[in-house]
């Protein structure tokens, strides 16, 4: 078995060089021996190879005594609101999110009472690794049940917005191929806004761009679109719909932090002094917003598991990250990138600005986007950082932090690659200019 494919997070891996039906069974046994479920929700997204690795996990999970639900080819969000919201012990998602079309894998949840905890793929490796294959036999095999929950699913995400205060805007969103355009298409038979879809049919070979909006040209389509269109503004998901971006009149992709700060001052409405979560490469605006609307802000490492952390920890109203997830306490402290969707459209509604304008407000600062070095060395790489910048404020929650008066960086290194990851901040342009060079010298060096 392929022991990379066991994620900090999740379990992701190349079909099926890395991940195949046989694989799946030993981890549809395995998780129920780790979570002692019953009734397992299990999903898939639009990937070519899900209805086998479907068939497989559920093979397995049922061969260990544990019943399955197939709620269908379904955004990640939907298979988390089938946990929480109906009397599921557990589920799994069949998904590798936004990597390329090659891959799959599994995102797996466990529910204790009403709280629901990430299982995580190297958790689980952990298990396999000891997992006696002298298991005991089943007198009774489960059973697999098909349940629509989508319905029931647009109704709760529904509930986070006021409809009636959306404005006729034509809006253009991007479901990449993915498992968004569905789920999307409803929401649009209810709301004032027109809905104009693209790639809203679901279509493992991604034949238009990449499923992850960050990859270089994912946005030309919508870009063009928006601005051929005259539209307002606009929205890309990625493959599996838990991320959104939001993108400004002009085209342009909104950076995910400030659209964090356009959910955060919604969500401190509803919630006064409340928490909200962000990590440790988001600008420094949104700690300082949110504490000029009354809220706490709570910084925590990079990765969506970590902010999601950081909120329950702290019974948190929303968090957010620049990846583009965004989780709220009345989600089950989960991301959605629907309820995104529909808060965005209310919040621009009464903005009463283009949104362009909106995300200048919240954006007084210069900022990079995260800048990646190939470095063999990145232990002793970080140590020299450390030493050369020791004059700043420094914070070590992931990776090195360093502050001055008038710009801040975030070197860090990757858990998976041989890669150190820069993000600066500075008062303006030309200070960031001057830094990134200096930063990209000194590691390279």
């Amino acid at each position: 078995m392929e022991q990379s494919i066991f994620k900090s997070y999740d379990i992701r891996g190349i079909y099926p060089k890395e991940l195949d039906k046989k694989i799946a069974f030993k981890i549809g046994q395995a998780f129920i021996e780790i979570t002692g479920a019953k009734k397992v929700a299990v999903a898939r997204d639009a990937r070519l190879s899900g209805e086998e690795l479907l068939k497989a996990l559920t093979d397995g999970i049922m061969a260990s005594g544990a019943d399955v639900f197939d709620v269908g080819q379904v955004p990640t969000e939907c298979l988390y609101f089938a946990v929480g919201g109906y009397d599921f012990d557990a589920g799994i998602m069949i998904t590798a999110s936004h990597n390329p079309k090659k891959y799959n894998g599994f995102k797996m949840l466990k529910k204790q009472g009403k709280d629901i905890s990430i299982i995580r793929g190297k958790d689980l490796l952990s298990f396999l690794e000891s997992f006696s294959k002298d298991k005991k036999v089943f007198s009774k095999k489960g059973g697999l049940v098909k349940k629509d929950i989508l319905q029931d699913f647009i109704t709760h995400i529904s509930s986070f917005s006021d409809s009636a205060l959306i404005k006729p805007f034509l809006v253009i969103v991007d479901a990449s191929n993915g498992v968004a355009g569905s789920v999307v298409a409803k929401i649009g038979e209810q709301i004032p806004a027109k809905v104009l879809l693209l790639n809203h049919k679901p279509d493992g070979h991604f034949p238009n761009h990449s499923p992850n909006p960050l990859a270089e040209g994912s946005i030309d389509q919508i870009k063009s679109e928006i601005t051929t269109r005259k539209a307002d503004f606009g929205f890309i998901f990625d493959g599996d719909a838990d991320r959104i971006f939001l993108i400004d009149e002009k085209g342009e992709m909104v950076r995910a932090d400030i659209t964090l700060l356009l959910l955060a001052k919604y969500f401190l409405q509803k919630y006064p002094n409340s928490t909200i979560a962000y990590n440790a490469i988001c600008s420094k605006s949104v700690s300082e917003f949110i504490e000029k609307w009354g809220g706490k802000p709570i910084k925590t490492q990079v990765g969506f598991v970590n902010v999601r952390d950081g909120l329950l920890k702290n019974n948190g109203s929303m968090g957010g990250e620049l990846s583009g997830h965004y989780c709220f306490k009345d989600n089950f402290y989960l991301d959605s990138g629907t309820i995104a969707f529909l808060v965005l459209l209310q919040v621009i509604s009464e903005g009463n600005k283009k949104v362009s304008e909106l995300a200048a407000e919240l954006s007084p600062y210069a900022k990079s986007s995260e800048i990646n070095f190939e470095v063999k060395n990145k232990d002793e790489i970080l140590n020299k950082i450390k030493e050369k910048y020791s004059d700043g404020k420094q914070d070590f929650l992931d990776g090195v932090t360093v502050e001055y008066a008038d710009w801040w960086f975030n070197v860090r290194a990757s858990n998976t690659e041989p890669l150190l990851r820069l993000t600066i901040e500075a008062e303006s342009p030309v200070l960031l200019d001057i830094k990134q060079k200096e930063l990209t010298e000194f590691i390279l060096s």
